[in-house]
């Protein structure tokens, strides 16, 4: 298949949240309590929300910047592309990098709400949270029909109430959900507890896909303090191994048949070697562990029902006869430090090349129109949403670097997986 003819569907990317965010979709009795952005002394952005404070880390919002100006460091609205957080500018960005579609996880709430859960006032915090969810499913994903697959947040202070959120936004076309790789960190029941029975049985039930995203518990992998912060980049993929083998081992999958759970941003060339290893144990152990598939191996049932997603992933790809191809995503994960945003395509067909079209066609996005339920060319014809099509309409669109005079004059340092970690909120 020619690159040109790709038509792709990026299940992982990300937004910046715009100021005006709550307008319109607040109960009026709160109007006033809502996160606000705020200019810092330094000059910085930060949203403010019953006292506490969440910035935007640099890495967060890399797109178009040079990369000796990548960074941990709180930046601002104006040192960032628009398309970060304007949706008609992401369209033209992605126009640009000829994706079709794209799923989009919050920033400044964090991965699964946990900004909104730490609310004194959890009415208000309920309150805030269904607003950003309405903000994002009416107008970030409202306002191109057909181009941004929508992704909710659940209040994951309350299961029942997770249950409900589920429900209400599957009523609005939302099939797919945030939550943590390990709960437990965050202060929750882990994913071995029956605390979140609710919430599973919901999206059990409305066909919702759990999104467990890299970093979602709120921590990094940290080998020893004094590690570059390359060692962390380089495990953190690889480190959603440890959600994984949480999942299979529990009752989850079994005890909701219709459960499908996607590891955002996981990668996909470590998975053979965790099919053979979960047989090996579930083999050998099994019998004290009491640990019961029902006449299947847990390699099955990981391929069956576990959305796997990849960005840039050679050795994966030439390993997928070990997969189950019908489960296996792509993602360009714009605008954070690891996308391949604007040349998706080229980096794309360097290792696609090969494989039969029909494959090419599951991977980039006939699985994710299935999995998450979104009927893309009934708003769009399919010809219109090529590579070589989408990018003929953003010929115009600067792909060039924008520095940042700020970064430019505060000089480069090293930066450890401690920086890094400081600068996560709990």
């Amino acid at each position: 298949m020619k690159m040109d003819d790709f038509v792709l569907v990026s299940v992982d990317d990300h937004l910046v949240e715009p100021p005006d965010l709550f307008d319109g979709h607040i109960p009026a009795k709160y109007k006033d309590d809502v996160p606000k952005l705020i200019t810092r002394e330094d000059g910085t952005n930060a949203w403010v929300f019953e006292g506490q404070e969440a910035t935007n880390v640099g890495l967060n919002a890399v797109a178009g910047r040079p990369p000796d100006e990548y960074g941990a460091e709180p930046t601002k609205l104006s040192e960032i592309r628009d398309g970060c957080y304007k949706i008609d500018e992401r369209i033209r960005d992605m126009n640009a990098n000829g994706v079709a579609a794209s799923l989009n996880f919050p920033s400044f709430p964090q991965f699964t709400g946990q900004y909104f859960a730490r609310a004194k006032d959890k009415d208000l915090g309920l309150a805030v949270l269904k607003a950003y969810n309405d903000w994002h499913l009416d107008e970030w994903c409202g306002a191109h029909p057909g181009r941004m697959i929508p992704l909710a947040l659940p209040p994951i202070w309350d299961p029942q109430l997770m249950a409900d959120e589920v429900r209400r936004v599957a009523k609005k076309g939302c099939h797919a959900v945030t939550f943590s790789e390990n709960p437990e960190k965050l202060g929750y029941p882990s994913l071995h507890s029956d605390h979140w029975d609710p919430f599973w049985q919901a999206c059990n039930d409305e066909n919702t896909v759990v999104c467990l995203h890299i970093g979602s518990s709120s921590s990094v992998v940290i080998t020893s303090l004094d590690a570059p912060v390359d060692t962390m980049i380089t495990l953190q993929p690889m480190s959603i191994v440890q959600c994984a083998a949480d999942i299979i081992w529990s009752p989850l999958l079994r005890k909701f048949p219709d459960l499908t759970i996607a590891l955002s941003e996981g990668g996909i060339g470590w998975i053979p070697y965790f099919l053979e290893r979960i047989d090996r144990v579930y083999t050998m152990h099994r019998h004290w562990t009491h640990q019961d598939f029902k006449g299947r191996l847990p390699s099955e049932v990981f391929l069956e029902r576990i959305v796997t997603c990849f960005i840039d992933d050679r050795f994966g790809i030439e390993s997928r006869n070990k997969l189950n191809l019908d489960m296996v995503t792509w993602e360009c994960d714009y605008p954070h430090s690891d996308s391949t945003w604007p040349l998706a395509p080229e980096s794309l067909a360097n290792y696609l090349q090969g494989v039969p079209d029909s494959d090419i066609n599951k991977i980039t996005h006939e699985n994710a129109l299935r999995l998450f339920s979104f009927d893309m060319f009934s708003h769009i014809p399919k010809e219109q949403l090529t590579v070589g099509a989408l990018r003929a309409q953003a010929t115009d669109v600067d792909l060039g670097f924008r520095s940042s005079e700020r970064l430019r004059k505060s000089g480069t340092e090293t930066v450890s997986v401690l920086d890094l970690a400081k600068s996560l909120p709990a």
